[in-house]
């Protein structure tokens, strides 16, 4: 079994999807780099830390992109932003079953400041109308990175969200609110923490992300056929109803939670049996646990 978390970008596309069945669109021979880093004299990567392209999953034809943690932490810069936005432009002109975004991120390149920020926003706008024309889009989310910044709101625009427990997902980094706010609001050194706030099993009981798997890329690859299969029993569209059913969750989860302080209160809160013995189950044995507890999901 293949650690998910251990596995580069590359790594994951060559295990996830069909076997020798990626074919990548602008692949590091075409060394399309980003100008900016270039005239910091900041280190490049010839794929710009993504690559992207199209695949099969189960004979089934989708386009993937998969973020690199280990250049720039995955940050997102202007060609970065931009060969995902491409990615997702091209499914609605040349119908995919769906797009499959294997994020590892922690968002905005600082480097490039307002180019990236601009990058983002765009891939957003993407996301959306890859959908309204009918493309499932769908985040796998499973990297050391986590998917921070304005990428964690991409991820919770598409139609489903996989996550290992491993996985983290939220709009500001641990150490991001640590400095803004002070350890006494946030202590980024407690991991333990960490993962009960940001990780993937928290994130599944808020109704944030769909399913919750083991930290291998065979896992992920069931998840994500299951995802598709799942997305096509229903409309993909972002739909007003959507929003509605959206926004009713997220003021239930201000209404019920908003003065605890840390997780654990509110999985007690959910009616979790045992909260404090979450942390130790593995992802299967964790769902079933859980059963019917979770906040309902898009």
């Amino acid at each position: 079994m293949s650690s998910y978390i251990e596995s580069t970008a590359r790594e994951r596309i060559a295990r996830l999807f069909d076997a020798g069945s990626f074919r990548e669109f602008l692949p590091p021979s075409a060394r399309v780099i980003s100008p900016h880093l270039a005239q910091l004299d900041a280190p490049v990567s010839f794929d710009d830390g993504v690559a992207v392209g199209q695949a099969f999953l189960n004979g089934d034809k989708v386009f993937a992109a998969a973020q690199e943690g280990g250049f720039m932490g995955g940050a997102v810069g202007e060609v970065h932003g931009a060969k995902l936005v491409g990615l997702l432009r091209r499914a609605i002109t040349e119908p995919v079953d769906a797009v499959l975004l294997l994020m590892e991120t922690g968002g905005v390149r600082l480097h490039e400041a307002n180019a990236g920020l601009i990058a983002v926003s765009e891939v957003m706008r993407a996301v959306l109308d890859a959908r309204h024309a009918g493309i499932a889009v769908i985040t796998l989310a499973g990297g050391a990175n986590g998917v921070f910044g304005g990428m964690g709101i991409v991820a919770r625009c598409t139609n489903a969200v996989v996550m290992s427990e491993q996985g983290r997902l939220a709009m500001s980094g641990p150490e991001v609110i640590e400095t803004a706010s002070g350890v006494e609001e946030f202590d980024s050194r407690d991991r333990a923490l960490v993962w009960r706030t940001t990780g993937g099993k928290h994130r599944y009981l808020l109704g944030d992300c769909q399913m919750v798997v083991a930290d291998s890329v065979a896992a992920f690859r069931q998840a994500a056929i299951d995802a598709i299969a799942a997305c096509r029993r229903q409309s993909t569209a972002l739909t007003l109803d959507e929003l509605e059913h959206e926004q009713a969750m997220l003021g239930e989860r201000i209404d019920r939670f908003g003065a605890m302080t840390d997780p654990l209160e509110i999985w007690s809160a959910l009616g979790v049996e045992q909260p404090d013995a979450i942390a130790m189950l593995e992802a299967s044995e964790f769902v079933a646990a859980v059963g019917a507890h979770r906040i309902g999901g898009r």
